[in-house]
C-alpha cells in the first residue's frame, strides 16, 4: 500500500470511527471454508489463498493430481471483488479461484451479456472437477481448515494512528487543519 493510500486508509478509519469487537458465533465456529467461483466462464487455473500461509502446502497437496486440467497456480496474493471477501475479512476462510479471464470483466460482467450461452461447456466440466475436489478435500479432513488471525476491528483506529515523536511536526495536528507541510517559494 502507498503512501497516499495509507493516508486515504487512516483517514477513512477515522471517519468509521471506533469499530465494535468481532463476536465468534457458533457458525462462524464451525465453518470450514468458503470457495468462491463467480467469474463467469473461463478454466480454473489456481486459487488465491489471500495471505493465508497455513493452507498453501494443503492447496499444493490438493492440486498435483489436478496438473493435467491446468491447475498449477497458488498464490497467497489476495484478490478483491468478489463474495469471499466478507468471510475473510471476519477471519474465516474464503477463497476465490485463478480464472482464464475470458470476456468477463471487459464484456459481461454484471451486464445484459452476462448469460449462459457465454458459457464454455468444456470450461464448467473442468470448474466443477476442482470445485468437487476442493470440497470434498475440505470435508475429509479431521482438523478445520488454517485461519489466519483473528481480526480485531476495533483495534484499527488505534493501529493506524501516527506514532507519536517519530517525525516532528508531521502530524496532522502540528501541521494545521490542512494536515501537511505548506510547500513553496517565496514569501511563505
Amino acid at each position: 500500500m502507498g503512501s497516499a493510500d495509507g493516508a486515504e486508509a487512516a483517514r477513512g478509519v477515522e471517519a468509521r470511527g471506533p469499530q465494535p469487537a468481532l463476536k465468534v458465533t457458533k457458525e462462524w465456529e464451525t465453518l470450514d471454508a468458503y470457495y468462491n467461483l463467480d467469474n463467469g466462464t473461463g478454466k480454473v487455473r489456481g486459487v488465491y489463498t489471500q495471505g493465508n500461509l497455513a493452507i498453501a502446502p494443503i492447496f499444493a497437496q490438493w492440486i498435483a493430481p489436478l496438473k493435467d486440467l491446468g491447475v498449477t497456480t497458488i498464490t497467497t496474493r489476495n484478490t478483491g471483488g468478489t463474495d469471499h471477501q466478507s468471510f475473510d475479512a471476519v477471519g474465516l476462510p474464503g477463497f476465490q479461484y485463478i480464472q482464464d479471464p475470458m470476456d468477463y470483466e471487459t464484456r459481461t460482467h454484471h451486464s445484459d451479456m452476462d448469460t449462459f450461452d457465454r458459457l464454455h461447456e468444456a470450461d464448467l466440466e473442468q470448474s466443477a472437477i476442482v470445485e468437487a475436489i476442493f470440497l470434498w478435500n475440505t470435508s475429509q479432513r479431521e482438523q478445520m481448515m488454517p485461519r489466519k488471525p483473528f481480526p480485531h476491528p476495533e483495534d484499527e483506529q488505534k493501529l493506524s494512528a501516527p506514532i507519536p515523536g517519530l517525525y516532528p511536526g508531521a502530524t496532522a495536528e502540528a501541521d494545521g487543519p490542512q494536515g501537511g507541510r505548506r510547500r513553496g517559494g517565496g514569501g511563505e
